[in-house]
């Protein structure tokens, strides 16, 4: 009896290949993962960074103890305006807490507190603070904000260190961390926009 040599299961592996549109797609995802890591990094850098207001000098728009969201981008291409609440170290010393305060007068601007108001240019700016500044500090005298420096008051003014102090005085921009873009609640408070 002659035996068929082609009888019986034969088992053998297909060869298997991979195609172009295979590696294409997984390097679409690759770069899709890569691509929402990086930006999500960069999210986090320019607008996550979070530090704590100290005191009630920014009463009533922020209170003892809550957490301010900083935006480090916008002030690489825009100039910090009056209005604006920062965060800066005092005199770029890295040692201290940040200090949260809003921008009350710019480059070139000449501030000055008489009687209790505060003059910007000459002009009396009584709307700025409800309540009498007490002290005036260093701007009893007339000052002006040099190039690339700011003046930034606390609004309650009374109790606030800020730029009438002569250990703080005028913030250079180079000492600014940013601006304060968002602030996250603390009791009653909730989120919102600065």
């Amino acid at each position: 009896m002659k035996r068929n040599k082609n009888s019986g299961l034969v088992f053998y592996e297909k060869k298997k290949t991979i195609s172009r549109n295979q590696v294409y797609q997984v390097i679409s995802w690759a770069g899709l993962i890569l691509a929402a890591i990086l930006l999500a990094w960069v999210t986090v850098f320019a607008f996550g960074m979070k530090t704590s207001v100290v005191g009630d000098s920014m009463r009533p728009a922020l209170i003892n103890g809550q957490e301010v969201l900083i935006d480090r981008i916008s002030y690489s291409v825009f100039q910090p305006k009056k209005g604006d609440i920062i965060v800066f170290k005092p005199n770029g010393n890295e040692n201290v807490h940040t200090y949260v305060k809003r921008i009350v007068a710019g480059p070139g601007d000449r501030v000055q507190i008489l009687n209790g108001i505060l003059y910007l240019n000459g002009q009396p700016q009584a709307n700025m603070f409800p309540d009498s500044i007490v002290d005036a500090g260093v701007a009893a005298d007339e000052i002006v904000i040099g190039e690339d420096e700011f003046f930034v008051m606390g609004d309650n003014c009374n109790s606030s260190e800020d730029s009438r102090t002569a250990n703080i005085g005028n913030v250079r921009s180079n000492t600014i961390i940013g601006k304060a873009w968002l602030h996250l609640g603390k009791g009653s408070m909730g989120i919102g926009r600065l």
